[in-house]
């Protein structure tokens, strides 16, 4: 939790983090300082103390919103900086940094950086600071990094904040099967009131108008229909036309508007009516949802849940990655992942990663499928859950999992 970042910082014997701030959202200063709008600075923190901002001046005020203390990059002398170094920014910019962090007192010591940006212009940044301020030694992480292990588990204030953007995303979901139920097939194809194809691009729109409307944004969803869905990221082809008895899966991951809180949910839908196969696949889909979910244990390793699933599908004859590693159908990913402000968060559910637990807090999905492109479709279910304070799995997507979506317009 973000209670436990100075524990975090003490384990990795950091002496500050530093989070650059560019015009990408960035879930880390997210998570570090709460949603701002700046496009330029940086966050910085030490130990036991509260994280300070330095921002452009021009964007003083926006900064000033999260209520924590402020430098301008006029406080810190920029064109001096920049002067000093001849107009080299790689060196004005680490002059910047080592400025900032005399602002924090913290004259030497392991420094981590984190977030997203401009890689090139941090790594350049950090070679020049190699070089001209040795008394730090900047560094990045991997494998299961400080954000990673803080994250891990939610507050009280994340949970909110996900329930939220949990039952508005249901809402869409829930719109857009009554928008599709809305019409009426032409022989197999979905047509309009006009006669003409509804199409993979007309539901596409008609989700992010409703995500906005209630205050979420796409992050790239998937709606793709028959052999397209048997490749578990295909987003689906906006000009193809949706068509009775090929199989849809539609997964929407959307988060807060302008960056935030994601939810995850995936249903599979078979207008008009299943074949006996894709039925069958389904059933099949469905049993492995409920195994995972009898497999789940506060403090059980979450690869326990994947290799349950996995038994279940290769005892049906089904490949996995654990089966044939080279495979391209059957069941080909892991169970689930953590989500928050990353859409893949830990814990990790996958039978090569054996060090995650299940714990109290995580907010994580449950996401079996099968996949067979050469046969023309793809099928996935999945549902958020939270561990709760009792241990116990809360659903957060409650959405039906009904696979036949009838038309009657």
């Amino acid at each position: 939790m973000k209670a436990d970042i100075d524990r975090l910082m003490a384990a990795r014997d950091l002496a500050a983090l530093l989070i650059p701030i560019s015009e990408t959202y960035s879930p880390y200063l997210d998570y570090l300082v709460g949603r701002i709008h700046v496009t330029y600075g940086l966050a910085l923190k030490k130990p036991g103390a509260d994280p300070l901002l330095v921002v452009s001046p021009m964007e003083r005020e926006e900064a000033a919103a999260s209520g924590l203390t402020i430098r301008t990059t006029a406080d810190l002398n920029w064109a001096e900086l920049v002067s000093e170094a001849n107009g080299d920014m790689s060196r004005a910019q680490a002059a910047l940094w080592a400025r900032a962090l005399g602002e924090l007192d913290v004259s030497k010591g392991k420094v981590g950086i984190y977030g997203v940006g401009s890689l090139h212009g941090i790594l350049a940044t950090t070679r020049t600071l190699a070089e001209t301020q040795p008394q730090y030694l900047f560094c990045g992480e991997s494998g299961l990094t400080l954000f990673d292990e803080a994250a891990v588990t939610k507050d009280a204030a994340e949970i909110e904040r996900i329930r939220s953007v949990a039952a508005r995303t249901n809402a869409v979901m829930a719109a857009t099967w009554d928008f599709i139920a809305s019409h009426r097939a032409d022989g197999d194809t979905v047509v309009n009131t006009d006669g003409g194809p509804l199409t993979i691009g007309d539901v596409r729109r008609f989700v992010r108008r409703h995500l906005l409307e209630h205050g979420l944004e796409d992050t790239g969803m998937i709606f793709a229909q028959g052999r397209d869905g048997g490749f578990p990221h295909s987003r689906g082809e906006d000009s193809m036309a949706l068509r009775q008895g090929q199989a849809i899966v539609f997964d929407l991951f959307p988060r807060e508007l302008g960056g935030g809180y994601h939810h995850d949910m995936t249903r599979t839908w078979c207008i008009g009516y299943a074949p006996d196969e894709v039925q069958e696949a389904y059933n099949q889909v469905m049993e492995a949802f409920d195994i995972a979910l009898e497999t789940f244990g506060v403090d059980k390793p979450t690869h326990l849940a994947q290799e349950a699933v996995q038994d279940y599908f290769e005892s049906h004859g089904h490949p996995t990655l654990r089966s044939d590693p080279r495979t391209g159908e059957g069941y080909v990913h892991s169970l689930g992942h953590g989500i928050g402000l990353r859409i893949h968060e830990r814990p990790n559910m996958s039978h090569q990663m054996k060090d995650d637990v299940f714990q109290r807090g995580n907010v994580i999905t449950i996401e079996p499928g099968l996949y067979y492109p050469e046969r023309g479709f793809g099928i996935r279910v999945e549902d958020a859950l939270l561990v709760d304070d009792n241990g116990e799995l809360e659903t957060l997507t409650s959405f039906h999992k009904s696979l036949v979506l009838p038309l009657r317009g």
